[in-house]
């Protein structure tokens, strides 16, 4: 079972059917640790054929309402919030807690990284705070190799309208070296 925030989330954006199917793909994923279409399809509790399964999945991954701004989004800025005022403490206990928590990590981030991975380009924004990242946005490059300064600013463009009460340090995946001294 999801949490409620999630069904609250997921339930707005998608019909019964399309919602179901997603939960029981998170709970296969979660159980048998696979991503492979075919091992999800042949673990799909559908009574059809294998192929027919097999397809019936293909169809609800490619439907334009999971995208990452329409369902991922939300859920970032629900956790962001929770995370900067729990609900259960009173007045005083917020403000403790708000200011051990930049006493204790500073401040947030915000990092770029472009990565190959099985022969995908992925370019990804991340929010960093003390020890822990989570991914806010990712495209996949059609090209091979860096990025240009275009695609970085439209990446962090769309992970910054998240954070805008957020105060936000932004990191680049290149290395700055200053230039060597003339003897």
């Amino acid at each position: 079972m999801l949490p409620q925030s999630y069904q609250t989330i997921f339930r707005k954006h998608l019909s019964e059917q399309q919602y179901l199917t997603l939960e029981i793909l998170l709970l296969l994923i979660q159980a048998h640790r696979q991503v492979k279409l075919s091992k999800l399809a042949s673990l799909f509790p559908q009574p059809i054929k294998y192929e027919s399964r097999k397809r019936n999945l293909q169809r609800f991954l490619g439907i334009g309402k999971l995208c990452v701004k329409l369902l991922w989004f939300p859920l970032i800025k629900y956790w962001i919030r929770q995370s900067l005022t729990p609900k259960q403490l009173n007045r005083e206990q917020r403000r403790y807690f708000h200011k051990k928590q930049y006493q204790k990590y500073g401040y947030w981030m915000v990092a770029l990284d472009r990565t190959q991975w099985k022969g995908r380009n992925i370019f990804m924004v991340t929010l960093v705070w003390g020890t822990h990242a989570l991914p806010l946005y990712w495209e996949t490059l059609n090209h091979v190799g860096n990025s240009n300064l275009q695609t970085q600013k439209r990446l962090i463009k769309t992970a910054i309208k998240l954070l805008k009460k957020c105060r936000i340090v932004v990191l680049a995946d290149r290395e700055f070296h200053s230039p060597k001294l003339a003897k």
